[in-house]
Parts: structure tokens; sequence; C-alpha cells
């Protein structure tokens, strides 16, 4: 028996460092996810679905979005299990609940609205049993209470479907909707599941040693700190094996880059970095930079930046981890012909620049206005 375990889709997610366009591109790629894994169940031959939570970003979304959202939940070929999580809890604004979803939702797309367990169409003996969010602070374990009332049933196969941290890998185990990963593996333990898919956490990540208790990710990455995102697991169950396999579904590469430049062969490996990354139209740059250049390097840096930031879906410059000194020097003023005002501000902006910043980042625009190393033409000229 194999099906797809997959989990936080969060449908209608923004990301403000994108732009308009790129932010339209990337909500798309988002629900085009949906198809990927449709054609994945097809392919390898998966019965059902389930997502373990935050199917969408939230219960508030475009009509449009939710629209196009359905329509490809509509064409996956198999059954798909929706648990609610903190996203998208199920309160009395759930987007589950609304009068579009219910009416453009087909009979294979099921809610989990509570913990009874809930037979898989078409596949005998096999049982998926949820642990829904009614609220985005629940005050209990929620999988916990789910098991509660899980009756042995011999000769089920059972899948537990939650959202959450489990304690072992929880900040704040403190909080009292954290998972007990001991009661999940007692469960295990005692045949009462089979398998435990769990979302929240954003990487692929198998938890225990049982093999039967993992968060299958995203599968389209969503920040910079997701170690194994843009996946899903195949999940096979047979007699007492369990065995799960990897799938690649989004393309997506949020990338946190630091680099150090003191010379015009560091700005151009770091150039040939920008020209090697593939995918740049799907590719999430912020770039930390350290050490100490004059005003022409810093101009064709500002200048690389500026060309290649309408390559990439976004590439900003992380001000957070950036400690990159500009220091004027002889050459920067043979490089500019300046007179007259323009010559005595310039001066008076190389006499402040070693205290002040503020006069630092006007010379390197003056530098560049003047055109200083050929101006806003020197980006690949390092």
């Amino acid at each position: 028996m194999k099906f797809i375990h997959t989990s936080d889709w969060q449908i209608g997610m923004t990301r403000a460092f994108l732009s308009q366009e790129a932010a339209a591109r990337y909500s798309q790629a988002r629900i085009d996810a949906i198809r990927a894994l449709g054609q994945m169940a097809e392919e390898h031959g998966a019965q059902f679905m389930v997502v373990a939570g935050d199917v969408f970003e939230s219960n508030q979304l475009s009509a449009p979005t939710l629209s196009r959202a359905i329509s490809a939940l509509n064409a996956v070929p198999v059954p798909v299990f929706l648990l609610p999580g903190n996203h998208d809890p199920l309160d009395a604004s759930s987007i589950f609940r609304s009068k579009a979803f219910r009416d453009q939702a087909r009979e294979h797309i099921i809610v989990i609205a509570d913990s009874s367990p809930v037979a898989v169409p078409g596949v005998a003996n096999v049982e998926v049993v949820g642990a829904p969010w009614f609220s985005k602070r629940p005050g209990v374990d929620l999988c916990a209470q789910a098991l509660k009332a899980l009756e042995p049933a011999p000769g089920v196969t059972r899948i537990l479907l939650g959202h959450g941290q489990v304690d072992s890998l929880s900040p704040d185990q403190a909080q009292p909707g954290v998972v007990s990963q001991a009661l999940l593996e007692q469960a295990l333990a005692e045949g009462r599941l089979q398998y435990v898919a769990l979302g929240d956490r954003h990487s692929l990540t198998n938890v225990g040693n049982s093999g039967r208790l993992c968060y299958s990710g995203t599968p389209l990455v969503t920040d910079f700190d997701e170690v194994d995102p843009n996946k899903a697991l195949l999940v096979e169950l047979d007699n007492d094996a369990c065995t799960l396999m990897p799938l690649t579904i989004g393309f997506w590469d949020f990338q946190a880059l630091q680099r150090d430049i003191n010379g015009v062969e560091d700005l151009a490996a770091f150039a040939q970095t920008l020209d090697a990354i593939r995918g740049q139209e799907c590719s999430v740059l912020k770039v930390g930079f350290t050490g100490s250049i004059n005003l022409a390097l810093a101009a064709e840096l500002d200048a690389l930046l500026e060309a290649q930031s309408h390559v990439f879906a976004s590439l900003k410059r992380r001000e957070r981890t950036t400690d990159l000194a500009v220091i004027p020097d002889a050459l920067d003023d043979n490089a500019i012909a300046l007179s007259g005002y323009a010559d005595a501000t310039w001066k008076t902006l190389l006499a402040q620049a070693a205290t002040d910043d503020t006069a630092t980042d006007a010379l390197r625009l003056m530098y560049r206005l003047a055109g200083g190393a050929g101006g806003n033409d020197t980006g690949r000229g390092a």
C-alpha cells in the first residue's frame, strides 16, 4: 500500500522581498506543486495523499487563489485528506467551511474535521485518523488527544495526521500544544498506528528511530533556514515494513550567502558564482559582504547587484551581515573629472568619509553618477 505524505502547502503565501512579478510566479508555483504531487501519485502508484496541516496560508484567501487551488486539487487522481493546521484552523471562519470550498471541491477531497477514523475510499482496511486544529493556539497536545479515543483495530492499517512540533525538536517544550514524541512512538509500538504523518516543520525530517514518524517538509521552499525543503514523501507500508522515498516537488531555491570582497578577483569570483546558479528566475538570494574596497570596486559591486537583480527572483544585500569598508584612494580621485561645486563637495565628503558612513554612501553615488570606472556599465568589468 502506497501513499504520498505532504504538508505545509500554505497556498496564498506572499514574500515581502519578492517583486510583484516574482511574487505572482511564486504564488502560482505553490499551486503548481499540487499538480506535481498528483503526477507523482500517478507515476508511483500511490493510492491516496495526506496533507498534514497548513493547506492554506490563512482562512482569508482571495477568490481567484482559492479557485485555482481547488482546481488543482480536483485534478489529483487519488483521494486527498486535508488536515486543518495553525494557519488554516477549523474555526468559525475556516476556509474549509466556506461555501466556495464546499461547492467547488470534489468528493475525493476529504477534510479531517475530527479524530474519528476515516476509511480511505477504494483501499480496503486502511484508515486515516487526524488531529485537526480548531484554533491557532491549542491548549493541549492534539495528537495525544486523538490517540486517547483510538481503539485497537486488528487487520486495519492506520495513518495518523498531526501538525505541530514534537517535544524533542521544539525550542519551547512548555507550550501546551507541543506534541509528545513518546506517546506517538508508543502507539506505533502497540500497533494502534502504522505511520504518523506530521506537518509544521518545513524541512524533511525523520523523527526517532522507528522510520514511521516523519515530517514531509514543504513542497515549495518558504524561507532561508529550511534544510531540506521542496520535498514530499512516498510511503510504502507492506506487512511489517515501512519504506520512505523522498520526492522532489518544488524547484525554487532560497540562499543566504556570505562573501569577502577585497579586490577585483573577489568580485569576479562572486560574479561567476551568480552566473553558475541554475534557475536564476526561481532563485532568491540575500548576500552579506565583508572586506575593504575602494570606490571603484564599490561602484562595480553596486552595478553588478543592480543588473543581476533583474535576472534573479530576488537578489538583495544582506545588511545585517554586511561589514564592507569602502575606503576612497588615489585611484578613485584620478578616475573622475570634477570641477567647481562638485569638486568641492567631493573633497568635503572625502574628508568626512573616514568617520561618516553617510559621506561614504554619497561618494559612491557621486562616483557612479560621474562615470567613474564606466558608471553603470561596469557590472561585469571585474
